[in-house]
């Protein structure tokens, strides 16, 4: 394992110099999920929520979340982004699992730098506008389980979640 890569010779924080880096295809795939009551998920499926589409609305969130994550991440390059889409899985509650949305980021780039922070923030922006959607019948939701599923491209290559 390198060391952190964010930090100088100093131990100052600094922004990755990557002019020297080769552009390349680049890809990177999230997932989370947001817990909530059966009745919650009942109303996002039926799409009679108060405040309209949940789903729909988190997409697009998610997608802007993506394109503005180096204006979130201190020391994220600002990207090109030529692909983000967001999925959602609704998941019914099933003995001791909990109702839940699963939602899973894949975005693209061709560059010098990884999309792992921009999908990894996608997911977190479409996820919090679940709650924020239908905060007003169930407090209670917890977003949890965000992780990198898999990235590819760039000199470090490949990685896959087990």
């Amino acid at each position: 394992m390198t060391g952190f890569t964010h930090f100088d010779a100093q131990g100052q924080a600094h922004m990755v110099d990557v002019a020297g880096k080769a552009a390349t295809h680049r890809v990177a795939v999230a997932e989370g999920r947001i817990e909530m009551l059966p009745a919650t998920l009942a109303l996002i499926q039926s799409g009679s929520a108060k405040k309209g589409d949940v789903l729909g609305v988190a997409r697009i969130a998610g997608i802007q979340g993506a394109k503005k994550t180096s204006d979130l991440i201190p020391l994220c390059h600002p990207l090109a982004l030529t692909r983000v889409a967001l999925d959602f899985v609704l998941r019914p509650a099933q003995g001791a699992e909990p109702a839940a949305v699963v939602c899973t980021a894949t975005v693209e780039t061709v560059g010098p730098t990884g999309v792992e922070m921009e999908a990894l923030t996608a997911v977190n922006v479409a996820l919090l506008t679940v709650y924020d959607m239908c905060k007003a019948v169930d407090r209670g939701m917890t977003i949890t389980d965000v992780k990198l599923l898999e990235k590819h491209g760039g000199k470090s290559g490949s990685y896959v979640a087990s």
